[in-house]
């Protein structure tokens, strides 16, 4: 008997626009080479111009750097001005939230992220296949990874 998660009922979130999640701590929004193409788009810039305006390459450990949005010294997303700026062609990682691998790994991993977050628990009603459309969504969209150039390195 295969043990259902504790999700499998559905869970409440609507997103309340607190911004919690966009400003005052620093953090990573990573990106997929889809959400690439589609900021880029949306922002009429090539792909590399829009790397170099907007990104940075963060090392995670290992060789390997992530492409990540730019944070503002204060620590907002770069694309936060009274609110998403980019909300219709926000990443992945944003649209998902709160259905991550990493809240969705057990109850107590939710209980904690909704101390953070005031949407969690409340509002719309998320069923178990769409909690998990986003959890293999994120799966199949990774964000872009490259190794670091230099002699350092």
């Amino acid at each position: 008997m295969e043990c259902m998660p504790f999700y499998a009922a559905g869970l409440r979130f609507s997103c309340t626009r607190c911004s919690a999640c966009c400003r005052y701590e620093s953090g990573y929004v990573f990106l997929s080479g889809e959400d690439l193409d589609i900021l880029a788009a949306a922002l009429s810039m090539a792909r590399g111009d829009f790397v170099k305006t907007w990104c940075r390459w963060v090392p995670l450990g290992g060789r390997t750097e992530y492409l990540s949005l730019k944070e503002k010294l204060n620590d907002d997303c770069v694309f936060w001005e009274n609110g998403c700026t980019v909300y219709r062609n926000r990443p992945l990682q944003c649209r998902t939230y709160p259905f991550w691998d990493s809240i969705m790994a057990s109850a107590a991993a939710w209980e904690r992220a909704g101390r953070e977050c005031p949407g969690l628990g409340h509002g719309e009603l998320h069923g178990m296949a769409y909690i998990e459309k986003c959890l293999k969504e994120r799966d199949s969209q990774p964000p872009l990874t490259r190794e670091p150039e230099g002699p350092d390195r």
